[in-house]
Formats: C-alpha cells, structure tokens, sequence
C-alpha cells in the first residue's frame, strides 16, 4: 500500500473517531437532571410596587452561575458579571470572548445602566470573561485578583477603574460595605495557576486560569437603619475556619459540583461556610450549565459534570436537620433574599 494510500485511510480513521467522539461527547452533555417542578422550591418574587413601598431597601437578582445584582434604589453591586455563556462547542474546539450583544440584552432587561463595582470570585471564564466589558459599559469599578485584572488589561480597562482586592480592609460603596475573604476553589479545579500578563480576548478558555478565589461578606445598611448582611460564596469549596467571627442571614452558597462530592465533603462544607456564619437562608448558586444562553429557561449541569438532584436532596436534608431554608433563584427575578426571615440581623465581626 503507497503512502499516499496509508495517508488518506489513517486521516479516514481519525475523522471517524473525532466524529465518534464528538457525537459521545454531545449525548453526554444533553444527559442532565429535570429541574423541580414544585414552585414552592424557588425564591419569591417582590411584588411590582416593591420600589414605592420599601425604597432603599437591599434587593437581589440573579443571572445563572454566580453573577447577582445586588441594588437599593441608589447603588448597584454586580459579582462576576457573566453573561456571555460560551457554548461547549466553543469551549471545547476554539476560543471564548465577551458576547457583547448578550451583554446588552442581559443589562438592559434587569435595568442596569450603571453599577459601582463588579466583585470577581476568581479568574475562570465563567466569572470573569465579561467582568471588563460589564464594567466598560456600565462605569463600574472591576474589583478581583491581580489575575482578574489581568483580564481587565487586556480588555483596556484604565488602571483607575481596577481596584486589586483588598483583604485588610473592607470596600464602600454607597450603602454597602464589602469585605474580600480568602476562599478556595471546588475539589481538583482545572485551569490552575495564575494569569501573570494581560489576556486579551478572544482565548482559549484554559488561559483563564483560576487565580485567587473570594468570598464576599457584603453588609448593607437602609436609609431606615436597617443593617442586612450577605454572604456570596462562588465556588463549593473552602478554607478551614476563613468564615470564622463573620455572620450573614443570607447565603448565596455555590453548590456545583457538589453532587459529585462525598457526603463527608458536603457536610464540611456545610460546616464551614452555612453553619460558620449562622445563615438562616441559603439560596443556592453556580448550579446551571453555563454553556446554554440566558435567552432560554435554566437547565441543571449534565451528569458528567455534577448531580443536582444529589446536592438538593441534600439542601433538603439539612433544612430538615437545622431547619435553614433553602429557595432556588431564578434569572432576571427581583428577590427579596430576606424576605419573612424577620428584621433583626447580626453585624459582621471582625477577626
């Protein structure tokens, strides 16, 4: 057989098995969790007359993944920023950039115009593609790890609308204040390391490399008085006692994959940020497959990659055990996050 022969039914083969794999790979990223059917699991909206009734009062919403709004009638707090939400197949085969017209959509239907500070959790894609584009448009100060500010460089952010992340001391920003908390990511994170010179998109989703990780303990304080205080934790992993001395009524804790975890790992980690900070109400993030549009109702992660049905038995379980609520959020939805949990509320303490 000539070589030339051998070529073609060598390139023959592998196109067969690319094909094979790819149509694999596609069966098992359509295999996924039915989301539950019961309404008395998600999160309640505010009634239309909200704003009238409660003005400057500490108010949610949520984008998919750990992106929340938070606002109050003066001032508008963003984490993350993500909106873009690549699909798998450019993910996997290409290169990822902020989808500007997503972007648009996305802050024009939740009312956004202008924001103070987009909070990065850490430098994947998934959290931090569209912080500098989010920032650009709306005037917002892009606050991260010097990795996320990387990001940010390469976008053409200005050194004056980047703050590096602040351990020491918290930040404020009209009526909140927000403290930087050392955390950590999932279990066996990929993409690790550093992004240590500005990435400018488009890339390759590896070249997001996760960075430092945050917890954000964000206080708010009405024009009544009224002191609220919120806990976002992105990412289901965490440092030993790095909560420790804080307290939040409310937690935005992310959960994937933590199906996939053991049950000795979720209870620590129930342990160390729930417990840790005495929530009462926990409203679980970072659970949908961020590689479908906003533009379409939310879906679970495939089984590949987490079990949603595993981490809400086990939401289930423990509001049985310590009776801490749970509600699933839904996007572009204005929540109350501390709606009928009363009007008393522990000051964060400081260690």
């Amino acid at each position: 057989m000539s070589f030339k022969v051998v070529g073609i039914v060598t390139a023959a083969a592998t196109a067969v098995t690319a094909a094979a794999t790819a149509a694999t790979l596609k069966i098992a990223l359509s295999r996924r969790p039915a989301m539950p059917d019961n309404p008395e699991l998600y999160t309640n909206p505010v009634p239309s007359d909200d704003a009238d009734n409660n003005p400057h009062e500490l108010r949610a919403m949520f984008f998919g993944v750990s992106t929340i709004a938070l606002f109050d009638g003066e001032t508008t707090l963003l984490t993350d920023g993500f909106f873009s939400r690549p699909s798998a197949q450019q993910v996997l085969a290409g290169r990822v950039s902020p989808n500007h017209a997503a972007i648009d959509e996305a802050l024009q239907k939740a009312g956004i115009g202008e924001a103070a500070a987009v909070l990065v959790a850490h430098s994947h894609y998934d959290h931090a593609l569209d912080a500098p584009a989010v920032c650009w448009r709306t005037g917002a100060t892009l606050v991260g790890s010097e990795s996320t500010l990387n990001i940010g460089r390469g976008y053409g952010l200005g050194e004056d609308q980047m703050k590096v992340a602040d351990l020491e001391e918290p930040m404020t920003f009209g009526r909140f204040k927000v403290r930087l908390i050392l955390s950590e990511h999932s279990p066996h994170p990929k993409f690790q390391g550093f992004i240590e010179a500005p990435l400018r998109a488009p890339a390759r989703a590896k070249e997001y490399r996760v960075g430092e990780c945050y917890s954000f303990l964000i206080t708010h304080t009405s024009a009544t008085g009224r002191t609220r205080n919120v806990l976002i934790h992105a990412s289901a992993g965490f440092r030993p006692d790095c909560l420790k001395g804080y307290r939040a009524d409310v937690a935005f804790l992310g959960v994937g994959p933590l199906g996939k975890q053991s049950t000795e790992f979720r209870n620590d980690y129930w342990r160390e940020t729930v417990e840790m900070v005495k929530a009462r109400r926990v409203i679980p993030i970072h659970w949908d497959d961020f590689t479908l549009p906003l533009s379409e109702p939310l879906q679970a992660m495939p089984y590949i990659a987490d079990d949603f049905r595993v981490t809400l038995k086990f939401l289930q379980r423990r509001r049985s055990l310590d009776g801490i609520e749970f509600a699933i959020p839904e996007p572009f939805v204005k929540i109350d996050p501390f709606a009928t949990l009363g009007s008393t509320a522990s000051a964060p303490v400081s260690v």
